[in-house]
C-alpha cells in the first residue's frame, strides 16, 4: 500500500503550522528525478510553498529573533530549518530554489498544478493569480498514490483582454516579451521608484487582478521588494 496518503496529512500537520502547505505532487519516470541522498533517482516529489501571505505571520517573528535579523538569506534559512527536520523524518531528500544544483522548480509546479509564467516570469495560479511561492520540494524514492501531471487549465493570463500588468509599470519593465530585471532594479533606486514600488509594492504586480484577495500584507511586500532591490 502506498504511504502517499500518510505522507501528505504528516505534511500538512507539520508545516501547516509555519503557514507552508503542500503544492502539488508528481510522479517521475525511471531516471527523470533529481537525485536522493543515497544517489539514486526520486521517483516523486511533493512541492511545498505558500499561498497569498500565509508564511508572513510565522516567518517575521522568526526574523525579527535578534540572532536572525542579520542572515543574509533568512527567508530560505528559515524554510530549510522548518522542512528539514520534516524530510528526516520521512526519509526523503529535501530540495530548495536556493540550493545548487540548481533544481527545475518552475517546471516542477507547472507539472504539478498546471501553471504558466506571467509576463512578470511569476508562475500564475488561477487562483491565487502572482502572490504565492515554493519554498521547497520533498524527492522520494517511491511512487506516491495519486500523484502525476495535472492537465493545463486556461492560463489566466490569455483570458485577461486589458492586461494591466503591462501597462502599471513606470519604466515598462514588464513587456509580452519578459521581465527586465536590471530596468527594475534601476527604477527602483530612483526617487519614484522608492515613492511607488517600494512603499507598496510593485505596481504591476499589483495591478492583476487574479487572486487579488491574496496579496502579500504590507511587511511582506516589503520584505520582498528590498530583496529585489539588491
Amino acid at each position: 500500500m502506498s504511504r502517499g496518503p500518510a505522507i501528505l496529512e504528516q505534511l500538512r500537520a507539520a508545516l501547516g503550522v509555519h503557514g507552508v502547505f503542500v503544492r502539488g505532487h508528481l510522479s517521475l519516470r525511471d531516471g527523470e528525478g533529481p537525485l536522493l541522498t543515497d544517489g539514486t533517482a526520486a521517483r516523486s516529489l511533493v512541492l511545498l510553498g505558500n499561498v497569498g501571505g500565509s508564511i508572513w505571520p510565522a516567518f517575521s517573528r522568526w526574523l525579527n529573533m535578534p540572532d536572525n535579523r542579520m542572515r543574509k538569506d533568512p527567508l530560505d534559512d528559515w524554510s530549510k530549518a522548518i522542512i528539514r527536520p520534516v524530510a528526516g523524518e520521512l526519509g526523503a531528500t529535501a530540495y530548495f530554489p536556493s540550493d545548487p544544483p540548481w533544481q527545475p522548480f518552475q517546471r516542477w509546479a507547472m507539472q504539478a498544478e498546471g501553471l504558466k509564467a506571467s509576463p512578470l516570469g511569476i508562475l500564475i495560479h488561477p487562483q491565487y493569480g502572482l502572490w504565492h511561492g515554493y519554498r521547497g520540494a520533498l524527492g522520494f524514492a517511491e511512487g506516491l498514490e495519486g500523484a502525476g501531471v495535472t492537465e493545463f487549465s486556461p492560463h489566466p493570463c490569455d483570458l485577461c483582454a486589458a492586461k494591466p500588468c503591462l501597462t502599471a509599470c513606470p519604466v515598462t519593465a514588464v513587456a509580452a516579451a519578459g521581465f527586465d530585471v536590471p530596468g527594475c532594479r534601476s527604477h527602483l533606486r530612483t526617487r519614484e521608484g522608492q515613492a511607488g514600488c517600494m512603499a507598496g509594492g510593485c505596481l504591476a504586480r499589483n495591478a492583476c487582478p487574479v487572486g487579488a484577495d491574496y496579496r502579500y500584507p504590507a511587511g511582506q511586500l516589503a520584505f520582498h521588494m528590498a530583496a529585489l532591490q539588491l
